[in-house]
């Protein structure tokens, strides 16, 4: 009952300087409202990012020529991978749905008098199904054409919209590095990421690109894809085996390729863009410190203000406790009120953003909870001192305070 008492004494208080408990407040409604927005940007960014590269393809184990010395660099022959290779893992290693090697390279093409760069990659009869391409028109290129090195290839929404744009490609000849190719099919779009456009290839048979391009014995790159994601390390772990004992590596050799998982490659990702979350929330929080400063400084004005209030107060029986948290209850009560409403300003915000910046955003009750928490905690712990002080206010000097 006392309780309630006293937070309809500190509510009457506040209500008083109305002006002077919005401006206190507002430096929490700031805080609060950037913690959520830049949380929720954050996590948009982290989903839409996450969900682009999953375009690439799931579960998917890749093979590469060399040693991997770091994060980024590969050492020793870049060579030392054939199609013989991939034909061993597919037929060897069990739990996988495709295998399909690849090679690759920049080169121009040309149709009529329109001509662009762009990668034009050699891959398996699998590639469209591994790395996630839906067929707009017409077909991938199957095993026949493969065996047989035939000059067929698959167009990518973006070479499309450079060579073709408002004619239909299917059946016409396009010249890639000055050989013609039929065109037999089109990709449905991807959309690009920004330091890489998925759509903006050519799909070529993988010997044809050997024999007929690019002149090379060798792949560039092995894709497995795995049935299940639990299965991906027993996978790794077996084409490391086998390819040890195919190419003859001996026993405390290091191999000559290096094996590597899209799970591995998309939780550095989700790390990555975790991190970046934080790190805005982070600079956010910021904000909601400033405003705990701001509601110690008007709290100390208030003791000041009422200090005679406090020596009568203490004069009739008022208990040290009771001082307290009178002014505890105004303090947090501020900062209640301004995270109410910078929860609400916060969702306001992210959802401009998406609407208007096209930007997806998603608010969690997570960060909702974090940030009215904490500007709670922020309310009891800046107004401790303030409230303290004036419960520790001998009631004498206050009586005679002017």
């Amino acid at each position: 009952m006392l309780i309630w008492v006293m937070f309809k004494m500190a509510l009457r208080s506040l209500m008083t300087h109305k002006l002077r408990t919005f401006l206190t407040a507002l430096g929490i409604i700031i805080g609060v409202a950037s913690v959520i927005s830049m949380i929720s940007i954050g996590e948009g960014a982290k989903r839409q990012t996450l969900n682009t590269i999953s375009k690439f393809g799931t579960n998917i184990i890749t093979i590469k020529p060399g040693q991997k010395k770091s994060r980024h660099v590969t050492t020793g022959r870049v060579d030392t991978l054939t199609l013989e290779d991939a034909e061993f893992v597919e037929e060897n290693i069990p739990l996988i749905t495709g295998v399909a090697a690849q090679v690759y390279r920049s080169a121009q093409l040309k149709f009529e008098n329109k001509n662009t760069n762009t990668t034009v990659r050699g891959t398996g009869a699998s590639y469209a199904r591994l790395a996630n391409f839906e067929m707009d028109r017409g077909r991938f290129f199957n095993k026949e054409e493969i065996r047989s090195a035939q000059r067929v290839c698959v167009v990518g929404a973006t070479v499309l919209k450079n060579l073709f744009e408002g004619i239909n490609p299917m059946g016409k000849i396009v010249k890639v590095d000055g050989k013609n190719f039929l065109v037999i099919g089109t990709t449905v779009p991807k959309g690009a990421l920004s330091w890489y456009d998925p759509d903006d290839q050519v799909f070529i048979p993988v010997t044809t690109a050997q024999k007929r391009v690019f002149g090379m014995k060798h792949v560039q790159s092995i894709d497995v894809k795995a049935e299940k994601i639990e299965d991906l390390e027993i996978i790794k772990e077996d084409i490391s085996r086998l390819l040890r004992q195919r190419h003859n590596i001996l026993e405390g050799k290091e191999d000559d390729f290096y094996v590597q998982n899209s799970a591995q490659w998309l939780n550095s990702w989700g790390d990555a863009a975790k991190t970046f979350t934080y790190l805005l929330g982070g600079i956010a929080g910021i904000s909601l410190m400033v405003g705990g400063i701001g509601i110690m400084n008007i709290m100390l004005v208030s003791v000041t203000e009422r200090t005679r209030e406090i020596g009568i107060r203490k004069a009739i029986g008022a208990k040290k406790r009771e001082i307290l948290q009178q002014f505890l209850i105004e303090s947090v009560l501020i900062s209640f009120l301004g995270g109410g409403i910078g929860i609400l300003l916060g969702i306001g915000i992210s959802r401009i953003v998406s609407n208007i910046g096209g930007w997806e955003t998603i608010v969690s009750t997570q960060s909702i909870i974090l940030s009215f928490g904490f500007s709670v905690a922020i309310g009891v712990f800046f107004g401790f001192y303030p409230a303290n002080k004036a419960a520790n206010l001998n009631p004498i000097e206050a009586l005679r305070y002017e």
